[in-house]
This record gives C-alpha cells, structure tokens and sequence, in this order.
C-alpha cells in the first residue's frame, strides 16, 4: 500500500501539485488521470523519488519516504518495477539482456539465476524464442510486455506504469491492460497508472484518481464514473462519443 498525504509541488514558485491526498492498495491497478499539464506525471515523479515534494508525506508500506536512509531508500528502489511511455528499452541490447538489466544491477545472483528468472517472467508476459532478439525486432505490443517483464523480474511490491499503451491500437492496449491487470492481482502488487486512455479507465479502473490543475478532483472506481454529478470528470471522460452512448445505456439500465 502506498498513502500520499497533503502533496504539494511547485516550479518556479507555480504551484503543479495542491495538496492531494490519496491511497493506492495492494492487488489493485489505480489509474491517475487528467488532461495534459493537470500534473499526474509530477505525482508519479514524486511518489518514484525523482521529484521532492515541497511538502507532505509518502508512505510506503509504513515506511516514511522522508525518513529513510540512503540505503533504506535503495533497498525500496528494487521493490519498485517501472514500465515507461514508449517501453524505453535498451536498442542495443537484446531482450535477455533488457530485461536482466535490474538483476545485474541490484543482485549478485549467478547468471544461471538471472536467466532462469529473465525467462520465467518472458513466459509469464507470453514471449517465447525472443531472448536473442533486439528491441526494433518486435512489434509495438511484444515491446511493452518486454517492458513489462522487465518491471516485475525482480517481484516488485509496487508498480508504476506511465502510460503503458501510448502508440498501441486499441486491441493491443487491451491485451496489455489485462495484463498488467493479471499481473497485479497475482502476485498483490501495488499499481499506479498514469493514463489518457479512456479504454484503459473502463477496462481496468479498479480506483480512479481525476487530477485538474494539480487538484484532484475526482476519485471512484470505472462504475462510480458513470453515476457521478462531478462535471469536471464527466467532461473529461465523455467528451468521447463513444463514452456519451455507454453513459445513456447505463442510465437507461438504472432506471
């Protein structure tokens, strides 16, 4: 479990985050979403340690962000998986060796260990035969879930995705949601997303955070979405006409 309480962040002297407060369970995928600029990716920055929050508090587990260690805070950096926008994998490096990378970096772990880990979470991803194959090899979706593997290789307690299906069509985004899904709730991991994808909200939203200019706005799960009266919300999410006609059937369900 991750609790943030009362984050604020600002840049030269603009103020991004305002105070918000929120907390992310295990074995559920949270979704933050907002329009460009509303500052989900600042948060996620801040809950990662790559930004300090001018204040408040970010707990890990019952363990104070603040008040750790150099050491402490390494030892929670191999608890933590991260998949990028865009996969940001290694273009020189073949498959084995992407995802190997956390392995050789935080472990000491003989190479026959490494492997056979590198190619449990290959086959847990659904790639076989692609250990000795470079990154531009693969599809766009074959990318991600290297990505993906390379996120859990070292069984993380928290996952952090940042926009995981940017550049994919829509049925591969939903393969990679589900998985990211499976994923979750098998091994109790807690994961935070970073998301526009209104499919991804529907298909996955177990908790849904709605930042607007550095406030959140709006928190529920995929269902509450639909029942809600917060107009900053319903028009971010319905300004899809496809959105409008789903809302209208749920409506007509309820009645």
């Amino acid at each position: 479990m991750i609790e943030i309480t009362n984050i604020y962040k600002e840049f030269d002297d603009t103020p991004v985050l305002k105070g918000i407060n929120a907390t992310f369970e295990n074995g559920k995928t949270s979704l933050v979403i907002g329009q460009s600029g509303s500052g989900k990716t600042v948060l996620l920055k801040c809950m990662l340690g790559l930004l300090s929050p001018e204040k408040g508090d970010i707990c890990y587990d019952g363990r104070h962000y603040e008040d750790m260690t150099g050491d402490e805070k390494r030892d929670l950096r191999k608890e933590i998986g991260m998949v990028f926008q865009g996969g940001a994998l290694f273009d020189s490096s073949t498959v084995e060796e992407n995802v190997m990378f956390p392995l050789k970096m935080f472990t000491n772990n003989p190479y026959s260990e490494m492997l056979e880990r590198v190619n449990f979470v290959l086959q847990r991803v659904n790639l076989e035969n692609v250990n000795k194959k470079y990154p531009d090899e693969l599809s766009g979706g074959m990318q991600k879930r290297v990505a993906i593997a390379r996120a859990i290789v070292m069984n993380p307690k928290y996952l952090f995705c940042d926009e995981p299906n940017s550049g994919l069509d829509p049925n591969t985004a939903i393969i990679i949601d589900n998985l990211i899904q499976e994923i979750t709730q098998e091994y109790n991991i807690t994961t935070i997303i970073n998301s526009h994808d209104m499919n991804s909200v529907m298909e996955i939203g177990e908790k849904i955070i709605f930042l607007k200019n550095g406030v959140k706005e709006w928190e529920g799960t995929s269902n509450d979405i639909f029942r809600t009266d917060n107009k900053a919300i319903t028009d971010f999410v319905y300004s899809s006409n496809l959105f409008k006609k789903v809302r209208e059937a749920q409506l007509k369900e309820n009645k």
